[in-house]
């Protein structure tokens, strides 16, 4: 009688999950414009740190240096009318223009989620009087109404926390329409449903089951606030109804424009931070639409 020898299972193979920066770097080789957004931000971070470790801030305001000198070695962007070196202008500048777009962004990416998610997670009055406020506020023009109350502020009492607040207004309810809108659509999925039936309390089920899977659209909508809280900023500033004796990049220009920048050949006093300014509103763009793709799974590309 034969004996047939049995062989040993094979061994099972295992696949090794990409890590989570692994699959973010190869989202961004597939979203070339984040790719190139962030790459743009990080450049203006670098140099914006890079400045502050090196300048004197003091050469950023009037009748530090010697005024009206084109770039050279000594003055790198040149300087201005007034007797400010434009590359540490240049840097405070950027520094300031962030902290208004951070503050007034995060302030209103706050607002909107709070109210987004106490209108349609609790509806009945609530999500009535938030609508409402939200739909009497929209088609007001936001850039009509910074203009009136910059314009009706004494300039010496205007800073870089008043502009940021002017910005934060009306910034609330973009957020607040964009949150309210994914809440009540994620508060029927069954995960939610479940939740409800195993006891969790509200607050349970708005900071475990349902917050964790919106960040991707806070996310994006906190890039989209920065944005226009930096070009509310910058055209304010434009407009001369920012902090005057700061050097914001829209104030800059400003400046150049009074004084007939391009008339006098001093070129290169507007043309640098109208750059910069170029740069930072188009870095913001494209990592928000970036963000978006990301967030939205209709338009997502998959691996």
């Amino acid at each position: 009688m034969s004996t047939v020898a049995l062989s040993p299972p094979a061994a099972e193979t295992k696949v090794e999950r990409p890590g989570k920066l692994v699959l973010f770097l190869r989202y961004l080789r597939r979203n070339k414009g984040l790719a190139i957004g962030v790459l743009i931000l990080l450049c203006l971070v670098a140099f914006t740190v890079i400045g502050l470790l090196t300048i004197n801030p003091k050469h950023a305001y009037p009748l530090s240096v010697a005024a009206k000198k084109p770039p050279s070695l000594k003055y790198p962007f040149g300087t201005d009318f007034f007797g400010r070196d434009l590359y540490a202008a240049m840097v405070v500048g950027m520094w300031q223009t962030a902290a208004i777009g951070l503050l007034a962004g995060g302030i209103g990416t706050l607002i909107g989620v709070v109210l987004g998610f106490m209108s349609a997670y609790f509806g009945s009055w609530t999500d009535a009087t938030i609508r409402t406020i939200c739909q009497v506020l929209t088609p007001i023009p936001v850039l009509l109404i910074q203009v009136v109350i910059a314009g009706s502020l004494d300039k010496r009492d205007v800073t870089i926390l008043t502009m940021a607040f002017i910005v934060v207004l009306l910034a609330w309810m973009g957020p607040t329409l964009v949150i309210r809108s994914q809440v009540l659509t994620m508060k029927e999925r069954q995960f939610v449903s479940v939740a409800k039936l195993s006891g969790v309390s509200d607050m349970g089920i708005i900071f475990k089951e349902i917050l964790p899977n919106l960040l991707p659209f806070i996310a994006a909508a906190f890039v989209a606030q920065v944005f226009a809280a930096v070009f509310a900023a910058f055209y304010l500033a434009v407009l001369g109804l920012g902090p005057l004796r700061e050097p914001l990049l829209g104030n800059i220009i400003w400046a150049a424009q009074s004084q007939g920048a391009f008339f006098n050949g001093w070129w290169w006093w507007p043309i640098i931070p109208s750059i910069a300014m170029i740069l930072i509103l188009g870095s913001l763009a494209l990592i928000n639409m970036g963000l978006d793709e990301l967030a939205n799974p209709r338009v997502r590309r998959t691996e």
